[in-house]
């Protein structure tokens, strides 16, 4: 199915599960705004999806999305920028996230505030709420929210969160009629550059320690290519979801979280 004419905005973009997203939208026929902190990755990755789907698809933004301001109010500001540049918006992807346990007020601004922040300002320009004509979010969380680990503590809470937050934003869509589709996907293990960075004692801090448990778990499930991730990225844009929690293992691929109803 074509995206052609659709407007995406992927933040984390220039690399890991980010990039290879983007890579799919473009596939895809959409425009898109490559939203990413490292300059050096943008560049990079400019130039290799220049080549191969042209020029005039892409918009590249240098942003911090843990600073709200330079989301929202400086010359920076992501969403606003992308509607500049291509007249609309209609797929937001929160992907940017980061492994600091050392830092972990860091590592709760960038894997969920961001997220809320980003979620907010895509219904800005995309929720039927503000006159726009509806869209999609998609917030990534980890399989870290479903088997937590002793070396992680914060981003374990970070990625419960942001499970929490999609489903009850996405109840709220679908009961005040926002016209936006809202779900999060749940990877497992990727071979992406977070990924390596779990054994550095200047991201762990003291939970450095657990690293070769961690390395241990890697084994027994496996690490996941970030193309199988755009694949289920993709499966939550083209179908109609909402409030959907999409996990995605090595033992069983692309499947979605249920749960068991609640009772009085």
């Amino acid at each position: 199915m074509s995206l052609e004419g659709k407007v995406a905005l992927v933040t984390g973009g220039a690399q890991g599960i980010g990039r290879a997203v983007v890579q799919s939208l473009l596939r895809n026929s959409a425009k898109v705004a490559v939203v990413d902190l490292n300059q050096t990755s943008c560049e990079e990755c400019k130039a290799q999806l220049e080549a191969e789907f042209g020029t005039g698809n892409c918009n590249f933004i240098q942003c911090d999305v843990s600073d709200g301001d330079a989301l929202r109010v400086h010359s920076s500001d992501a969403f606003q920028n992308t509607v500049d540049q291509f007249g609309r918006l209609d797929i937001v992807i929160n992907n940017a996230g980061i492994n600091n346990e050392k830092n972990w007020e860091k590592t709760i601004q960038v894997n969920l505030t961001s997220v809320i922040k980003g979620t907010y300002l895509a219904l800005e320009h995309m929720s039927k709420e503000y006159g726009k004509e509806g869209g999609t979010i998609i917030n990534v969380s980890s399989m870290a929210a479903f088997v937590h680990s002793p070396h992680q503590p914060v981003y374990t809470a970070t990625k419960h969160g942001v499970i929490g937050f999609t489903r009850a934003m996405a109840d709220a869509s679908s009961q005040s009629d926002y016209g936006v589709r809202i779900n999060v996907l749940c990877p497992a293990f990727v071979d992406t550059p977070l990924l390596h960075s779990v054994e550095q004692e200047d991201n762990m801090g003291k939970f450095v320690k657990f690293k070769d448990d961690f390395k241990r778990s890697m084994e027994v499930f496996g690490v996941l290519q970030p193309s199988l991730i755009a694949e289920g990225m993709m499966k939550l844009i083209l179908e109609n979801h909402n409030g959907a929690v999409m996990k995605i293992t090595c033992s069983k691929g692309i499947h979605f979280h249920t749960y068991e109803p609640v009772s009085a």
